[in-house]
């Protein structure tokens, strides 16, 4: 029994499929967004460089060099729209090694090729002029001036938050059991629910080729690619101003430093094939690998500041390149299949042209009440003192911190939680907020984000999870307080 039907269906959450949605909402069509985890930006979108790459690296004519750097083009415009934190602080490729200099200068020549703007190599005393705290042995860098950071997380969830703005629907914890063609229209069913839908759109990230066979004879592949990271405290936000990247090989663009937009920063990541798909572990021979190539730029790399580590899988596809568009022999089925790096950075160029290309497939019209803007969760931590008392005569709840490490505050948790396609779960309520994100990495504010879950939610405290499935932190009481005995 179908239980919904609509115009198009999106699987997958992360970037490209939030990002689709937004971009069709832009349409006269009816939309859903099915995701298999239970948030949406659980996959790739979340553990990443959160680079915006120059488009200097990809081969001139693949479809990653095109949707780079027509991404990195439309960059700007959509952070400022859904009021996403950003920095346009460039980027250096630095060889170390005089056999490295060639590559370089191949760097510059296939960015040259992909119409990158304002690229220039510079040499030894100017990249020591720039960057004081980077090894000595800098030889060249190619100079990337579009290259910049910004927040995965918080993209994709702004560009979820402004499609259910405009009418998508976000179906989570659905992960697509099937698809089939039935009287020229798609099912597709998730262990609670069936769909109708005239065109599905195919942003599965590390299951795009499994979504992608289930409808096509021209099989896919899809190859986890596992990168394991550090993260090093803001006390060192200043030590570098550019992202540095070393001279990238053949598995990808090598261990990099990079400060983040909330001023952490960021050392890795390595690059691992694997058999798992969901194999998010950090090893102690991938930790030791991303130290060592870390050490070749910061020789004096602060070890003991180092916060936390991670890792995070990239889907590389068997075609060595993004799978965009229409799929030849499944009709109205359009795919956005092996978006790895640079695919953050794509996601604009890929959501607006799979956007486009249904539409007028489905000869659609322009939704004329689109609303292209959404406003971000007020940050406590970065607002004045007179802003700060403002929100505290509206709202008593900005007055608790509950993270002191971000100065994260129970309004903004509850904020999170109460919003289109809101948190469900403590990652959920991270990556909304930084909540659990600073030095002490949640040791402190743990418990009161359990509360408000369970308060927001309806749910009692061993309902809440860490990130869905079994990923429970409380599993009942020992005993009532007032049962408790003295004697």
């Amino acid at each position: 029994m179908i239980n919904n039907s609509y115009d198009v269906i999106i699987i997958g959450g992360g970037v490209v499929g939030c990002a689709t949605a937004r971009e069709l909402t832009k349409y006269d069509l009816k939309i859903a967004l099915l995701e298999k985890s239970t948030d949406i930006c659980a996959g790739q979108s979340k553990a990443n460089t959160a680079i915006i790459h120059g488009g200097y690296d990809a081969k001139p004519g693949t479809k990653k060099a095109y949707y780079n750097v027509l991404g990195n083009k439309m960059f700007g415009k959509v952070c400022e729209e859904l009021d996403v934190p950003h920095e346009w602080n460039g980027s250096l490729v630095v060889s170390f090694e005089s056999d490295q200099d060639d590559k370089i200068f191949e760097l510059y020549q296939r960015g040259q090729k992909n119409g990158v703007p304002n690229l220039g190599i510079i040499k030894h005393d100017e990249i020591m002029r720039r960057e004081p705290n980077i090894n000595p042995e800098a030889r060249l860098a190619l100079d990337v001036q579009n290259g910049g950071i910004c927040c995965p997380y918080e993209l994709t969830i702004a560009y979820a938050e402004n499609a259910a703005k405009n009418g998508a629907d976000f179906f989570r914890s659905s992960q697509v059991t099937s698809i089939r063609r039935e009287n020229e229209a798609w099912i597709v069913e998730t262990p609670s629910q069936i769909f109708s839908c005239k065109a599905v759109v195919n942003c599965a990230g590390m299951y795009s080729d499994e979504i992608h066979n289930m409808v096509s004879k021209d099989k896919l592949s899809i190859q986890p690619r596992r990168g394991e990271y550090y993260l090093i405290d803001k006390k060192y936000a200043s030590a570098f101003h550019s992202a540095i990247f070393q001279v990238p090989g053949k598995m990808g663009k090598g261990i990099l430093i990079a400060r983040t937009v909330d001023g952490t920063t960021l050392v890795g990541p390595t690059a691992e094939d694997i058999q798992d798909k969901t194999d998010t572990r950090t090893t102690a021979e991938g930790l030791s690998k991303a130290l060592a190539g870390a050490k070749i730029t910061w020789p004096s790399l602060p070890t003991r500041a180092f916060i936390t580590t991670f890792s995070g899988l990239r889907s590389h596809c068997d075609r060595d390149d993004f799978v965009i568009g229409k799929v030849s022999d499944a009709p109205l089925f359009f795919d956005a299949a092996g978006v790895e790096s640079p695919g953050l950075t794509s996601s604009p160029a890929i959501g607006f042209e799979l956007a486009e290309m249904v539409a007028q497939a489905l000869n659609s019209g322009k939704n004329d009440k689109f609303d292209p803007i959404r406003k971000g969760i007020p940050k406590f931590r970065e607002l004045s003192n007179e802003t700060r008392a403002k929100l505290i005569a509206d709202n008593s709840d900005f007055a608790k911190v509950v993270c002191r490490c971000e100065t994260v505050t129970e309004a903004e948790i509850r904020e999170a939680i109460r919003r289109p396609v809101g948190a469900v779960t403590v990652d959920g309520i991270k990556i909304r907020t930084r909540a659990g994100m600073g030095r002490c990495q949640a040791g402190f504010c743990t418990p009161r984000v359990l509360e408000i879950l369970s308060e927001e939610l309806n749910i009692p405290l061993e309902m809440v999870r860490k990130f869905g499935g079994d990923s429970k932190y409380v599993y009942g009481k020992i005993f009532e307080a007032s049962e408790a005995s003295h004697d």
